[in-house]
């Protein structure tokens, strides 16, 4: 197999991307010249093409990412070390739309979901046990092994029990988005029928949650509070968890059009080869769904920091850039409350797969979200509401953000890494991986590889078997945290516990 040594992304960019380690002394040749590596260079890492003096912006995938500490030579090592964000405070920002048709052809294919009562489609059919407050996880999974092991799952996918350690001891907005999460996790249509476990003296009271859910179906979703139950309240909540299952037991799988699939976008340890081969992969498959009517929901909002009026400038209309502009800012100005700069993100991961600062960071993280124009801006904990590409506020915290991503309504979450990540949240959770190693070496994690692009399969190719894998999990294939049993939710806490 025959790989290139190294990749300019753009042709504005002052760096390219080594493909595969680069020796000190090897020549390569860019754009007709001939410039001599002055250091060993890693796989995933930057090396200069042109002499730049300090304070000067070194340029990749047709952006700044930051400037240089110092004088550098061509031919340099380009990383953390001799490379400062230009990140600091909140900006303001000019609307300058820029409108770009999709020019992806719609077709006929499905995937086999499951129709809910309020028209929501499912791509699982699972029972949950979903407790108002962390006092109850125990009781919750004890009775999800119990029904688990006494239905054996014939006729649903799973049975699962959400542990959290909220519900109690929280005030004001910490409070309301665990209220606002836990909502949307018993609405969620991956779930065929759902036990929402109270203990009864929580903050998180059930009789005031329960008016949070609406107009819900209340034959696939029923309420126990522990503290009111005389005797045993585990053989009541069986009694109310074989109920349940004789209903959602009786779903059944039909053809659904790919205008209800509902996509979220993530990353998380991410390398250099993120914003070459994985992210524009998952971009690619972002509108391929949107064009389809479909929908698929960007979050990590610090990891937009950098490639933010990319994004800004692609919203619909004036209303989407100013809600935008807000995401973008609050979350700044959360990092300063707290005496933090917004521009140091990469974690040790990131810098060891080279990724060297922020913007960097972004202008990769953003590609999974495509070319499609932004039609929604979602706060934490809020519902989808339209259909195509939405932006949601999230920090880029892995389990928080699937987390909030699932809760928001998607079906499935788009994992790339290019470290490699076992973890999944309450849907499936599909990891890409950047490059081939990790596929190789982690296949009980990874479910596709992105790898291949640099190894001389083109994106047409991969995509189409890319969509395919997408449609199959879709319709019902696990993904490996799901073959793993690697399930979890985590969400937001900003302020104080009692």
């Amino acid at each position: 197999m025959n790989i290139s040594a190294f990749i300019k992304i753009n042709p504005a960019d002052s760096v390219v991307v080594c493909l595969r380690p680069i020796d000190k002394g090897e020549t390569i040749n860019v754009d007709g010249k001939e410039i001599t590596v002055l250091q060993n260079t890693p796989a995933g890492h930057k090396i200069l093409i042109k002499d730049t003096p300090a304070n000067v912006n070194i340029i990749k995938y047709g952006y700044p990412i930051g400037h240089a500490k110092e004088d550098l030579k061509q031919g340099q090592w380009v990383n953390e070390n001799n490379l400062k964000t230009n990140l600091s405070g909140t900006l303001t920002y000019e609307y300058c739309p820029v409108n770009e048709k999709l020019d992806i052809k719609k077709d006929n294919r499905t995937f086999q979901g499951y129709v809910r009562k309020n028209g929501e489609v499912g791509v699982r059919n699972e029972i949950w046990v979903v407790p108002t407050v962390g006092c109850v996880n125990g009781i919750a999974e004890r009775l999800a092994n119990m029904i688990e092991k006494e239905t054996n799952l014939e006729g649903i996918d799973a049975v699962h029990a959400w542990h959290h350690n909220f519900g109690c001891s929280q005030l004001s907005e910490d409070h309301e988005n665990t209220r606002k999460v836990l909502r949307d996790i018993v609405l969620h249509p991956n779930a065929g029928a759902v036990l929402v476990l109270g203990l009864g003296c929580e903050n998180n009271q059930p009789d005031q949650f329960e008016k949070l859910l609406g107009d819900y179906d209340k034959e696939r979703i029923k309420f126990m509070v522990v503290q009111n139950v005389k005797g045993d309240e585990i053989e009541e909540g069986m009694k109310i968890l074989r109920s349940l299952y004789k209903v959602a037991k009786e779903d059944k799988r039909t053809d659904c059009p790919l205008n209800e699939l509902r996509i979220g976008l993530k990353c998380g340890g991410s390398d250099g080869f993120s914003g070459i081969t994985a992210n524009p992969l998952v971009g690619e498959l972002s509108d391929y769904i949107v064009a389809q009517g479909g929908t698929s929901i960007l979050t990590e909002v610090p990891e937009m920091f950098g490639a933010e009026t990319i994004l800004m400038n692609r919203c619909e209309n004036e209303n989407l850039f100013e809600q935008t502009v807000k995401l973008v800012n609050d979350f700044k100005e959360y990092f300063l409350s707290h005496g933090e700069p917004v521009g140091e993100n990469p974690s040790p991961g990131n810098k060891a797969g080279g990724i060297s600062t922020l913007e960097d960071k972004a202008l990769g993280c953003t590609q999974k979200c495509g070319r499609a124009p932004v039609s929604g801006v979602l706060g934490y904990g809020d519902r989808l509401q339209v259909k195509g590409l939405n932006l949601l506020s999230a920090p880029g915290n892995d389990l928080v953000a699937a987390t909030a991503l699932a809760a928001s309504g998607c079906q499935i979450v788009l994992f790339t890494t290019g470290r490699g990540t076992p973890f999944g949240t309450f849907i499936p959770t599909m990891k890409i991986s950047t490059n081939s190693n990790l596929a190789n070496n982690k296949p009980n994690w990874i479910d596709f590889n992105a790898g291949e692009l640099v190894e001389g399969t083109d994106m047409p190719t991969l995509l189409d078997k890319f969509i395919d894998k997408v449609i199959a999990v879709a319709s019902g294939e696990k993904a490996n945290n799901e073959k793993n049993g690697y399930r979890e939710i985590a969400i937001f806490k900003n302020g104080v516990t009692l």
